[in-house]
């Protein structure tokens, strides 16, 4: 079995045919889907999904690019969303320096707020990073009480060095599979119980599926990928990112 650690499929894309996308994934060996809500409408896409199908649960957060808007309001919904049993992290939250698309210090604040909020809640918080390592790095050693999942794994080694040091999980996406790909230093330093995969659908699906929507059921050529740069077999990446997901993100059948 496999767990897809990160996936919007509360996205547009998915609108038509998300039943047909969840019932794909399982036939893969997708035993659960994390469904990321970036947002309030996003979070309650993904909660209403989660609601939906057994095999999905979901996150709740503000995004970066849209830091901005948070404020009490927002903390106090995000604090009653982390209630719910089927929102089983914070996030996606962090810094992007490269978009802008909020000011710096408006990401800094919602980042340090949200971080607050998942070591309350008791639950883990993903995190988004671009450009902004050695800021998402000094708010991590802020929030020692905070498990973090580094979603998506493509930033410099500082953030990894910091990540691994405080005992966060790293994630790692498609991207492994893209011949621009040059860190598999990075996933095979990432330590075994600590590893995840993730799609990231529908952004950055894997090859051999580059150009097409990206889908819960494609993380298994992730999870292949994995295996050849750690030098284990597709069977024990799958056991291991399993059981970490299984832990970070409570996950029980």
């Amino acid at each position: 079995m496999l767990v897809d650690s990160h996936c919007h499929l509360g996205d547009p894309a998915f609108a038509d045919d998300v039943e047909v996308v969840v019932h794909r994934a399982a036939a893969s060996g997708v035993g659960w889907v994390v469904v990321v809500g970036e947002s309030r409408e996003a979070a309650g896409r993904a909660l209403r999904l989660a609601r939906e199908f057994p095999a999905l649960v979901a996150t709740a957060g503000v995004h970066p690019h849209v830091a901005s808007s948070w404020n009490e309001e927002a903390a106090g919904w995000m604090r009653e969303a982390l209630s719910d049993e089927r929102v089983v992290a914070a996030g996606e939250m962090g810094l992007d320096y490269h978009y802008e698309h909020s000011p710096r210090e408006a990401q800094q604040r919602a980042f340090d707020a949200q971080l607050a909020l998942a070591a309350l809640a008791g639950k883990p918080a993903v995190i988004h990073a671009r450009e902004a390592d050695d800021d998402i790095a000094a708010l991590l050693r802020n929030h020692p009480k905070t498990v973090a999942i580094l979603h998506s794994w493509s930033s410099g080694d500082a953030l990894l060095d910091a990540g691994l040091a405080l005992g966060h999980y790293v994630s790692f996406s498609g991207m492994v599979t893209f011949k621009s790909w040059t860190k598999d230093d990075a996933v095979r330093r990432v330590p075994l119980d600590r590893l995840l995969v993730e799609t990231d659908a529908p952004y950055l699906a894997p090859v051999p599926h580059r150009g097409k929507r990206n889908e819960p059921a494609f993380v298994t050529e992730v999870a292949r990928r994995v295996a050849v740069a750690r030098g284990l077999s597709y069977e024990e990446v799958c056991a291991v990112t399993t059981e970490n997901a299984a832990r970070v993100f409570g996950l029980k059948r």
